[in-house]
């Protein structure tokens, strides 16, 4: 089932799909419903990947003093950190 109904494009919106419709040897309507079909996937959140950190020890550096965040900030950042 599809619906007729009017939307109004931006120019260069309008300039990229025609573009688009040329390089896929499609029609505009196709290559409109193709590209709003591929956005709404893109948002739709189960289809989303979840990001897994592994964490590693990287061990420690002798004479760091790792309970004060101002010395680890002057040492990853140097002494005018501020």
């Amino acid at each position: 089932m599809s619906i007729r109904t009017t939307v109004t494009l931006d120019d260069d919106v309008i300039a990229r799909v025609k573009h688009e419709s040329k390089t896929r040897g499609a029609s505009f309507r196709d290559t409109l419903n193709d590209l709003l079909r591929a956005a709404l996937i893109g948002t739709d959140t189960t289809q989303r990947r979840t990001l897994q950190i592994r964490p590693s020890h990287m061990g420690y550096k002798p004479g760091l003093n790792y309970d004060s965040i101002e010395s680890l900030t002057e040492y990853g950042e140097g002494e005018r950190h501020r």
